[in-house]
């Protein structure tokens, strides 16, 4: 299972695919969590470890092994390096969970990053169309990392947006490439929803096909980001909620 999360920054995303992943891993599924968001908090909200995380650079930023697989600082340069041996090298595991901070695609300016977006490339190759592990990318804004062949892979993609017109627009902009790419199957789940207008402004704008859930505004879900570790997952009313969510995510999956 192939599971891609995306949506405007500050939404709850990465919030959302942390728990995700523990509910994954809470009912005995081998999860391997992919942070390729620029803002790299997933690591974080999941409880890896500071002092591992300061050592742990995303693999976009090696230079220096990007270089090596890349054959050196010549012009030219392979399309499908091998990558295969990198998940296992430079990813951190948690029991069935493990983390491996990706980055993103870098974007344009003075310096060419050909050679880092091919790499980067080659490896969300493997993510999705070699990895046996069930995989969680959090992608942030954007799903610049999918190419046409690597979106056929991704079995779901779970945009997470707020009520307001900005971050309904970001998803917009997200179905639209997904539609583009030829991605399966894309959901929207609705979170920080403080009331019922909250609740209708989104109804109001996606299908009940599209909107499969929303996720209320809740203290106790900024304080699992704020203090983070463990696999505990929120209970009650909000647990329950919760769980519907991430049941019809994994039963899309499957």
């Amino acid at each position: 299972m192939k599971i891609a999360i995306s949506g405007k920054g500050g939404v709850g995303k990465t919030t959302f695919t942390a728990n995700f992943a523990r509910w994954l891993v809470n009912r005995g599924i081998t999860v391997l969590a992919v942070d390729a968001d620029p803002d790299a908090s997933l690591g974080t909200i999941l409880g890896i470890p500071d002092e591992v995380l300061t050592n742990l650079k995303a693999i976009v930023d090696m230079k220096e092994l990007i270089e090596e697989r890349m054959g050196g600082s010549g012009a030219f340069y392979p399309l499908n390096p091998n990558v295969d041996d990198i998940l296992n090298d430079y990813s951190v595991s948690l029991g069935q969970l493990r983390f491996f901070r990706m980055g993103n695609i870098k974007g344009g300016g003075t310096s060419c990053y050909c050679k880092e977006n091919s790499f980067l490339q080659a490896l969300v190759n493997s993510l999705i169309l070699g990895e046996k592990d069930t995989v969680i990318l959090d992608m942030g804004a954007g799903i610049e990392q999918l190419t046409r062949g690597t979106a056929l892979g991704v079995d779901v993609l779970a945009i997470i947006t707020e009520p307001s017109k900005v971050s309904v627009q970001t998803v917009h902009v997200i179905q639209q490439l997904a539609n583009e790419l030829g991605i399966p199957r894309v959901v929207v789940i609705g979170n920080k929803i403080r009331n019922l207008n909250d609740e209708n402004f989104l109804g109001d704008r996606f299908s009940e096909e599209q909107l499969i859930g929303i996720i209320p505004y809740s203290d106790e879900l900024l304080e699992m980001s704020i203090n983070t570790g463990g696999f505990q997952l929120p209970e009650g009313s909000l647990g329950v909620q919760l769980n519907k969510i991430y049941e019809k995510i994994a039963e899309e999956g499957r």
